[in-house]
């Protein structure tokens, strides 16, 4: 039986949600792949709660990139718009 990685999983998925939201998807990733592991008996499961807190925050922090991707795509997208209109006013 492989030991837990909770304790990691767990350390990425707060850096993701706290720091670099880049490390999200590491956490979310490893987290499912280890509580699928856990599920089927191949990994110890001691660290099923730590795996599944870190899991959860991998996904926040990854959903939280795609919404400042949004903020900043309609940010630049509002800019442009405003651009055009004050250069066509003169």
């Amino acid at each position: 039986m492989q030991p837990h990685r909770g304790g990691l999983i767990l350390a990425l998925g707060i850096l993701g949600f706290i720091l670099c939201q880049l490390l999200g998807p590491v956490a979310w990733i490893l987290g499912k792949q280890d509580l699928q592991a856990m599920d089927a008996g191949q990994m110890d499961p001691e660290g099923r709660g730590l795996t599944q807190a870190g899991y959860i925050l991998g996904i926040i922090a990854t959903v939280l990139i795609f919404v400042m991707i949004l903020v900043f795509v309609g940010l630049f997208v509002l800019g442009a718009g405003a651009a055009a209109i004050e250069s066509s006013s003169y």
